[in-house]
């Protein structure tokens, strides 16, 4: 299993370096361009025009990675729906925004409606088609929770939740890439521990598509991943924790995705009751971008505090 593995991480490494070079002056040529925020931080205004659906790089390398390296079996199948269901909804928003010009894009309910129908299928392929279970796996414990019938709901928050808050976190150049590698790394050693072979190839896929991409993205990024990325990225995420029953240990491995979700909470709920904001932006990263850290300073913290979280998540498996 850890030759599979390795050789989906290096696969998907060459493929996401490879298509970089065809894949960016097309989208220039076609004017896909990232529209920024007017409220965000002033130094973004700059990043106007870089070209974005980026994410379609990472789908093509997890895509010619597993396709290689494993059979397409069911836990497989469901693996790549996910991923590339949650990007497709990414892709729609992208291209509502960038090629018809509506900046909106598709509205919040559209997009957490196609998410719960996504998760549902997972839930519901998970239970009957791989016949698991509805249990999941107790960190520090090991022992196993059977939800019963609040398995599907529980699901369905873990997907919706693990997809908006990555795509939150996708607001600096290398954020959420570079967040996701570690994270997808993390259960790497999760999923080969548990033997669950074709997510830990997954896994490693996920892992070499962010690295290569952050060849790309990283300061100063000559492209974003967008709505696209970020959205598949969450997708892949949810799903291989989902499959191995790891669901309960994605808010250590992920805490800097818990962590930025959050912020959004507070700030609104903040906002909304007092009229006052706790953070000078959110979601968390621009408070710090606001507070004078520079651009690559805030995302090398937040890379540390998901590494530390990873490790966290990993020493609490038993």
């Amino acid at each position: 299993m850890e030759y599979d593995i390795f050789i989906a991480f290096m696969l998907a490494s060459i493929v996401g370096i490879l298509v970089g070079p065809i894949f960016i002056p097309i989208l220039r040529i076609l004017k896909f361009g990232q529209r920024v925020r007017s409220d965000g931080p002033s130094r973004h205004l700059t990043k106007a025009g870089t070209p974005t659906m980026g994410g379609l790089m990472i789908l093509a390398a997890i895509l010619v990675a597993v396709a290689v390296t494993t059979e397409m079996t069911e836990t497989m199948i469901i693996l790549l729906v996910v991923t590339i269901g949650n990007g497709l909804i990414g892709f729609l928003d992208d291209f509502i925004k960038v090629v018809l010009k509506r900046p909106l894009g598709l509205k919040a309910r559209e997009k957490i409606l196609g998410q719960v129908i996504i998760a549902a299928l997972l839930a519901w392929y998970t239970v009957f088609v791989l016949e698991q279970g509805t249990s999941v796996i107790l960190p520090l414990f090991g022992d196993l929770l059977d939800l019963g019938l609040l398995y599907f709901p529980f699901v369905i928050l873990v997907v919706v939740a693990t997809t908006n808050t990555v795509n939150l976190t996708d607001g600096l150049d290398g954020l959420a890439a570079g967040i996701t590698f570690f994270v997808a790394v993390g259960l790497i050693l999760l999923t080969g521990l548990l033997n669950v072979t074709e997510a830990a190839i997954f896994s490693g896929a996920l892992a070499g598509a962010c690295l290569s991409f952050l060849k790309y993205n990283s300061y100063p990024a000559k492209i974003f991943m967008g709505d696209t990325g970020s959205l598949a990225l969450g997708g892949a995420v949810a799903a291989i924790a989902v499959v191995s029953k790891l669901e309960l240990f994605l808010p250590l491995i992920g805490g800097i995705f818990v962590f930025e979700g959050l912020s959004v909470i507070i700030q609104v709920i903040s906002f909304k009751l007092t009229g006052k904001r706790v953070f000078r932006m959110s979601p968390l990263h621009h408070h710090f971008e606001l507070g004078g850290w520079p651009e690559r300073k805030v995302v090398r913290f937040f890379w540390f505090g998901s590494v530390v979280m990873v490790l966290l998540g990993v020493f609490s498996f038993r």
